[in-house]
């Protein structure tokens, strides 16, 4: 059985090359390098280096989910009888799912290194990411996962298509002006970099294989999609210096706001009025959250275990959702909760 040494290529050109790397290289009688499209593969062919890719696969294939398999398939076949080396751009263990599935597969793998692209994308925005920072994939972008309090680099936005849509992401919790840095190449000869309000963020044409985006984070005040700062607020109202009313209040006392919230929510919703919905929905959520960071002061409980008890209902009574069990009728999903709901009882005895 052979071994595959997998090497990173770095962000840009050879003179950015670690040494050990470069050795590597040099030494291989053959490189298998998961794309062509990258600053060092012609300066790479101009030193003799021989080298094959895969491009081909990404045309080959409808979608990533496809490409990154086969290409590890085709890697594995290629080393069962001999070593070889496997070039990826940036660190291989930076955001390249190939790698990730080489090590899952069991085969003997060497991760020699490379020069991750982070670094040179905070050089380019002249930012110390100190204070925490995200990277994300454009291709797996959700809103709930982003922190707007920290720096996040948005990586792969390579296309219109694909900028348009993580700008629509990224719209759901930023102001629509904020402004954002488009960079290309970073690190390179070849590098450039752009500032610009948000919603401009796809207004380019052509494929840019190397262009990411960093998103500075969010002032406090103006998180004001999160749940984060909603909890901060909460807190900072009801501490010592905070708000006197709120210090008086007993969960006991707080049970008529709660009821009376409740009831302004369900008048809303007999409107039609979806603009007064909102806001009474944010009524209850706050009346919720004031129960919770009374009991967590007394030492009952805390907003965190309030949270564990019903993620962990909620992964339990939907195995239909989660497990793959069938349900395709309100009578299967009732049958299901009244199952798992017995099985609840019989442990609580």
């Amino acid at each position: 059985m052979g071994q595959i040494k997998i090497i990173g290529l770095g962000s840009s050109e050879l003179e950015q090359l670690p040494l050990g790397v470069y050795r590597t290289i040099k030494q291989s009688d053959k490189l298998y390098v998961r794309t062509k499209d990258h600053p060092i593969v012609k300066e790479l062919e101009e030193e003799g280096v021989e080298m094959s890719f895969f491009d081909e696969y990404y045309e080959k294939f409808s979608s990533f989910q496809q490409v990154y398999p086969a290409i590890v398939e085709k890697l594995l076949k290629l080393s069962e009888n001999k070593d070889i080396v496997y070039a990826v751009p940036g660190h291989p263990m930076v955001a390249e799912k190939s790698v990730q599935l080489l090590l899952e597969s069991g085969k003997k793998v060497e991760i020699v290194g490379g020069k991750s692209f982070i670094d040179d994308m905070f050089q380019a925005v002249a930012i110390d990411p100190v204070d925490g920072f995200q990277l994300l994939d454009a291709f797996d972008l959700s809103h709930d996962e982003i922190q707007t309090g920290q720096a996040v680099i948005v990586m792969q936005i390579f296309n219109q298509l694909m900028a348009s849509e993580v700008k629509l992401t990224l719209m759901e919790i930023y102001p629509d002006d904020h402004q954002v840095c488009r960079i290309d190449a970073a690190g390179s000869r070849y590098e450039k970099i752009k500032w610009m309000p948000l919603y401009e963020l796809d207004r380019f044409e052509g494929v840019h294989n190397l262009r990411s985006v960093y998103i500075p984070p969010l002032k406090r005040d103006e998180r004001v999609r999160s749940f984060e700062l909603l909890q901060l607020y909460i807190d900072e109202i009801t501490s010592e210096n905070g708000d006197v009313w709120i210090r008086e209040q007993t969960p006991e006392s707080l049970l008529a706001y709660l009821k009376e919230e409740t009831n302004e929510l369900i008048q809303a919703y007999e409107q039609e009025d979806m603009e007064n919905v909102i806001e009474e929905l944010g009524d209850v959520l706050l009346q919720v959250l004031y129960h919770t960071n009374l009991a967590e002061k007394t030492g009952q409980f805390s907003l965190e275990e309030v949270l564990e008890v019903i993620n962990r209902k909620l992964r339990r009574r939907h195995p239909h959702v989660f497990d793959g069990i069938s349900a395709e009728t309100t009578e299967e999903v009732n049958a299901i909760w009244q199952e798992i709901k017995k099985k609840e009882k019989e442990e609580r005895r």
